[in-house]
């Protein structure tokens, strides 16, 4: 894995499931495609900060929780190609955004080339 896609994203703690049900799914998805590693994970200790910090990233809710998950995969090249192929997939263009089970206008996500993989 030399390059790595990173969201955060604020999930409402009742529609949890809701979302590790689409995430396995996603997740699937991004596997058939040749994706190197896929992981989903839920807050456990994150705490507000002084300046900034997850919950303040997203503008967390009291009825929600924060959600890190990373894509990995061989190269950017690799990457893009990847997306390309998702973004045709049927499976993909069935997922309608106003459905999902989070508030996408306050996920945040980038690309990554990896620096230090131990």
């Amino acid at each position: 894995m030399k390059y790595v896609e990173g969201f955060v994203v604020p999930v409402p703690k009742a529609r949890l499931d809701e979302y590790k049900k689409l995430a396995r799914k996603f997740g699937r998805i991004c596997k058939e495609y040749g994706v190197v590693d896929y992981v989903e994970c839920v807050a456990e200790d994150v705490k507000m900060g002084k300046v900034t910090s997850f919950p303040q990233a997203v503008k967390l809710k009291k009825t929600e929780t924060v959600v890190f998950s990373w894509i990995g995969f061989k190269s950017r090249k690799h990457r893009d190609q990847v997306w390309k192929k998702l973004m045709e997939d049927p499976r993909m263009k069935a997922m309608d955004p106003k459905d999902m089970p989070f508030d996408g206008m306050r996920m945040f996500m980038g690309g990554f080339e990896v620096m230090v993989k131990l």
